[in-house]
């Protein structure tokens, strides 16, 4: 993709299917021609003009909007015309090929190409145009807030602040090696140990608020398990607060697994129902119980469900106790005894205590459910990350430790502490793209819709 960035862009901007109105979009380094072909005449910078769009015949295809932004000031950076007309699949066809036609050399875009355009071109940085998919593909109203925050550069500015005390320091330290025979003395007056400290202060603060809105993106995977007729469905439908899953007394009625996404507190949760866990010799029960198993390996966190109305049962009990320790010791597991409205009696046990038919003891397991995995109440500000910025993240945090190391005065090695303190500035330029493969954002633009 990155080789063919020179060459002139067409696309429509508007998801498929029939609307009120459609927008197709033109990029490049010249679109006077395909101005005058299409709109009979130059138009004004940034105005939008009412006009006919016309064919090669001289013909109007649609009345509409057409707006034209020279560069460098519009999106991409380069010269972009925006034509805005009614929704119909077959008017944008006709005036996407008529673009195409009329603007010498060029392609339909990429998936994302338009927003790749705006980084290689400087209108954004890659957190910034990661932000505009994550805008589009928001779940909830916090993920959308938190993508507006980081389209506006909020995370990008707190990487930048760290950015450069990091090569402030890196600064002194290059300075130094210059200067072997006078280097504690000088780091110490320097205070290069406390510019450390305070970076490595100022990066915990950066990844706290990253994992918080890495975990608004990506969401929580929680998967409901236990024997069969535990009350999983029960549970799955009084979460969601929808009939998703049947409910009926007759154990393994749950054979595949159900999920359904909601919502706590703005947190994506994808929740999971997965088949009763027991021994059987149906073949499609039997299918279900190991995609059910899966499930568990893969999740954020397991809501394992007891049935307080079985809990004199010692085969029952055997049961329990043999598939808990069954569960992956990597993943959290929250132990839930339902139906307690059916046996108000029953002894206490280490877990939540509820009724997915009643509803009680639901909001407990809701907030159980943001602790485990780490979620914070939202502060006022926080920016939308990817998981791919927390790795970064703690790739510096490693770098900077080690340099640590390198500092302490016993053991001074100024040629690894200039090392570890570059490599910690590549781990954060690879956040906003100023040290990035072109591989890596071949990956992240392709993700994007087209038109964007």
């Amino acid at each position: 993709m990155l080789a063919r960035h020179h060459e002139p862009i067409v696309a429509i901007a508007t998801a498929p299917g029939r609307g009120a109105v459609g927008i197709v979009r033109a990029s490049g380094r010249d679109l006077t021609t395909l101005v005058h072909a299409v709109c009979g005449k130059a138009l004004m910078p940034r105005h939008a003009t009412y006009l006919p769009l016309r064919d090669a015949r001289g013909e109007a295809i649609d009345h509409g909007l057409a707006i034209h932004f020279p560069a460098p000031h519009s999106y991409t950076g380069e010269e972009v015309l925006e034509l805005q007309v009614h929704g119909g699949p077959v008017v944008l066809q006709l005036l996407l090929a008529r673009c195409l036609e009329a603007l010498p050399g060029s392609r339909i875009a990429l998936p994302g190409e338009f927003t790749q355009r705006a980084f290689l071109n400087g209108k954004l940085d890659l957190a910034q145009a990661e932000a505009v998919a994550d805008l589009i593909d928001a779940s909830t109203e916090a993920a959308a807030r938190s993508a507006g925050r980081s389209l506006e550069g909020a995370f990008s500015r707190e990487i930048a602040q760290l950015r450069e005390a990091l090569v402030h320091l890196r600064m002194l330290v290059e300075a130094t090696l210059d200067f072997p025979e006078e280097d504690i003395d000088f780091l110490r007056q320097a205070d290069a140990q406390g510019q450390l400290s305070r970076l490595q202060v100022q990066l915990q603060v950066i990844l706290r608020q990253a994992q918080q809105g890495s975990l608004l993106r990506e969401g929580i995977k929680v998967v409901i398990a236990g024997q069969p007729n535990a009350g999983k469905s029960s549970l799955l439908n009084a979460l969601a607060g929808a009939e998703l899953a049947i409910v009926t007394p007759i154990a393994g009625t749950t054979r595949d697994v159900v999920q359904q996404t909601i919502q706590i507190e703005g947190v994506p949760l994808h929740v999971v129902d997965t088949a009763g866990l027991r021994e059987s010799q149906d073949e499609v029960e039997r299918i279900g119980i190991e995609r059910a198993w899966a499930q568990i390996a893969s999740a954020d966190a397991v809501l394992f469900l007891h049935d307080l109305t079985r809990q004199i049962q010692a085969d029952y009990l055997a049961s329990d106790e043999a598939l808990a320790q069954r569960l992956p010791s990597d993943v959290p597991v929250i132990h839930i005894w339902n139906k307690h409205d059916q046996a108000p009696e029953a002894v206490n046990r280490p877990g939540i205590s509820l009724s997915a038919k009643t509803g009680a003891g639901l909001d407990l397991l809701r907030q159980a459910l943001l602790r485990t995995v780490g979620w914070q109440s939202a502060p006022e500000g926080l920016f939308l990350a990817r998981e791919r910025h927390v790795q970064a993240l703690r790739s510096v945090s490693r770098h900077l430790q080690a340099a640590e190391c390198h500092l302490d005065e016993k053991a001074l090695a100024l040629d690894l502490l200039a090392e570890e303190l570059r490599l910690a500035q590549n781990a954060l330029n690879e956040i906003t793209g100023e040290f990035t493969s072109d591989d890596l954002l071949g990956v992240i633009f392709s993700r994007f819709c087209i038109g964007k």
